[in-house]
């Protein structure tokens, strides 16, 4: 009986390698990883499987079907008085009162990463695209690429709401996006998502949703184009 055997390429081993090299270790600084974490990937091998996939795997082109122009908001521009580090805290203290609900996570601390860091006179022309049927977190972060937007967190949501939100249409949600690296990780583990909701009768929120999560066709993405 003849055997079947399988040749694995030099250039994978060398990639497995890498993989292997750059895991997290227990007392390893800001990339420690404890037991608990270890274990819970363990015993979520199809879940430790799909997040490696995700990062690893570059995504395929984005298809334009999948991404509609929704409104143009026009022109933002950053204030004289923007201070990034404070941003999220003054915003909270001016507005809170006009939300129904918002998301005490939503933090100078946990924001502090961005991926394009606002600064006083910048100008940026806004425009909110809608998802047309399903999109992946890899879809989406492309065509925030293929747009050439800047990509500018919970802070560019307060400046929507300061300074554009009586064009925003009700019974929808509006995203502003990060690079997963500059996102909050919460208690659980989970990459969270800044956005700003504006319901039926017209209440507002603002929250965080999963990066991974499914998301409707109730959800828009901002994109801010630096001029």
């Amino acid at each position: 009986m003849s055997r079947t055997t399988f040749s694995i390429p030099g250039w994978y081993v060398e990639f497995r390698s890498s993989v292997l090299r750059q895991l997290p270790r227990p007392g390893d600084g800001l990339q420690n990883i404890d037991q608990i974490t270890a274990g819970g990937w363990v015993k979520n091998q199809a879940a430790l499987k799909n997040v490696l996939a995700q990062t690893l795997i570059p995504p395929k082109s984005v298809s334009p079907e999948k991404f509609g122009l929704f409104i143009d908001l026009g022109i933002i521009t950053v204030p004289d008085n923007y201070v990034h580090d404070t941003q999220l805290a003054s915003f909270e203290k001016k507005n809170h009162d006009k939300f129904r609900f918002y998301d005490d996570d939503i933090t100078d601390k946990n924001f502090a990463k961005v991926t394009t860091k606002l600064v006083p006179g910048q100008k940026f022309h806004v425009k909110v695209f809608k998802l047309i049927g399903a999109t992946t977190v890899k879809e989406r972060l492309a065509f925030y690429k293929s747009q050439n937007a800047a990509l500018v967190g919970a802070q560019g949501i307060s400046l929507i709401f300061e300074q554009k939100r009586n064009l925003l249409s009700r019974g929808l949600s509006y995203y502003s996006f990060n690079e997963k690296e500059a996102l909050w990780i919460d208690t659980d583990g989970h990459y969270r998502m800044p956005f700003l909701d504006l319901d039926l009768i017209g209440n507002w929120g603002i929250g965080l949703d999963y990066l991974n999560y499914d998301w409707s066709n109730k959800c828009l993405i901002c994109c801010f184009y630096l001029i």
